[in-house]
């Protein structure tokens, strides 16, 4: 897709045709949450390979903070895509 929207302002014009679809910009969105997810996540076990959050009620923080977080992002972006 990449190559077929660099080579003409036709092919970039049927790229972005392309994802203009519903079913590609629902695509899309799922691929950016777990995205999202997956980064928040991360972040959150490294502050807990550098003691961050260890004990039980800081997991549960830390897990919370994640999904509340990553439930506001996943909405913007969808709201950005749409």
């Amino acid at each position: 897709m990449l190559d077929a929207s660099l080579e003409s302002e036709q092919g970039f014009a049927d790229v972005a045709a392309a994802f203009s679809s519903i079913p590609a910009k629902l695509i899309l969105w799922a691929s950016l949450a777990a995205l999202i997810y997956h980064l928040l996540a991360g972040i959150r076990h490294l502050f807990m390979d550098m003691g961050i959050g260890e004990s039980l009620e800081g997991g549960r923080r830390g897990a919370v903070a994640v999904l509340v977080l990553s439930a506001i992002l996943i909405l913007l972006v969808g709201v950005w895509l749409w």
